[in-house]
């Protein structure tokens, strides 16, 4: 089995770096809650551009360890009653790694924006067809064209764009077809999956994670911390396993449907998620398995109905967020 690479791994691009060191600092309790983290005074810390720390600074809200409290930045913790605390990151007790891992001479422009422009490509296919502009792509990330179209290539290995004879890149729209297919191919690989990642499961992170479903059911059902329920289970648990190749297709399946908590206002069926995310990880914690892996695949099985549903209610969408790279054909 592979070891994860740590925060102070050159092969990581910076994006990686800052969320691993942050998530670490924040899961450890190094930061304490309440402290303001922004963009610009991230960059700052890390010596980077905003754009790996706006990143970084996303996936962590979606785990719901960092949220929105009305100010600028975002704040440590879901506790938006807390008093917000404004102190320098480093005073504060952020300790950063090694300097030559933050030389932008060994960060990788594309994998800097990559995970950014992904997250947005999959967000938007439920709205339509749209096209992506190389040209403005390379204008609003600052980088040049060839770093633009390593972009779309590598979002065209992932599924979620295609170019047609013209060399013009289109994404969605997402249909139900292609949503029953990818939700068959998850039914049928993520319990095989969870099978593989078992042996390196921890218990005390699955009561942790089982603690936040029993938080959210009492709780507040904010979208940040419904995202984060979705990759504790999808991403954190299922995708342990040591596999690349079938992590890699699992992974290409749950891109078009990650979005749901980020874009639909509705969600009918929300507290049979919930209920059914507990019983995956009380069978994982209680050391049955094979119970989970029947559990996970019943869940999938039933949420395909759900997805379906949301597709055909576009009235139940967000107002979308205009793109300048982003054009609508239909």
């Amino acid at each position: 089995m592979t070891t994860e690479p740590q925060p102070n791994d050159e092969s990581l691009p910076l994006y990686e770096v800052i969320y691993r060191v942050l998530r670490r600092h924040i899961v450890d309790g190094a930061l304490p809650n309440g402290l303001v983290v922004g963009e610009t005074a991230l960059a700052r810390a890390f010596q980077s551009s905003r754009i790996p720390a706006g990143v970084a600074l996303k996936r962590l809200e979606d785990e719901g360890l960092v949220s929105r409290f009305g100010g600028r930045g975002l704040m440590i913790g879901d506790d938006t009653d807390a008093a917000p605390l404004r102190r320098d990151l480093v005073e504060a007790g952020l300790t950063l790694p090694d300097i030559r891992i933050l030389e932008p001479k060994t960060r990788n422009r594309r994998a800097t924006i990559y995970p950014e422009v992904e997250h947005i490509v999959a967000c938007i296919l439920p709205y339509g067809r749209f096209q992506l502009n190389e040209s403005l792509l390379a204008e609003h990330y600052r980088v040049s064209r060839t770093v633009a179209h390593e972009v779309l290539t590598t979002l065209d290995r992932a599924g979620l764009v295609t170019q047609d004879r013209n060399q013009r890149w289109y994404a969605g729209p997402l249909t139900p077809e292609l949503v029953r297919e990818h939700f068959e191919m998850r039914w049928l690989l993520e319990p095989l999956a969870l099978a593989l990642a078992w042996p390196s499961l921890d218990k005390a992170d699955l009561r942790r994670k089982r603690e936040r479903i029993l938080s959210v059911q009492s709780g507040t059902r904010e979208a940040a911390r419904l995202a984060r329920l979705e990759h504790d289970l999808h991403v954190d648990t299922v995708l342990k396993c040591s596999n690349r190749q079938l992590r890699h297709a699992i992974h290409r399946s749950q891109l078009p449907l990650i979005a749901v908590h980020d874009i639909f206002l509705v969600h009918p069926d929300l507290d049979e998620m919930l209920v059914e995310h507990l019983e995956i990880f009380d069978h994982l914690i209680a050391g049955a398995p094979e119970k989970a892996q029947k559990a996970l695949e019943q869940h999938l099985r039933r949420s395909v109905g759900t997805n379906l549903q949301r597709l055909a209610r576009p009235e139940w969408l967000v107002p979308i967020r205009p793109v300048p790279f982003l054009i609508a054909v239909g």
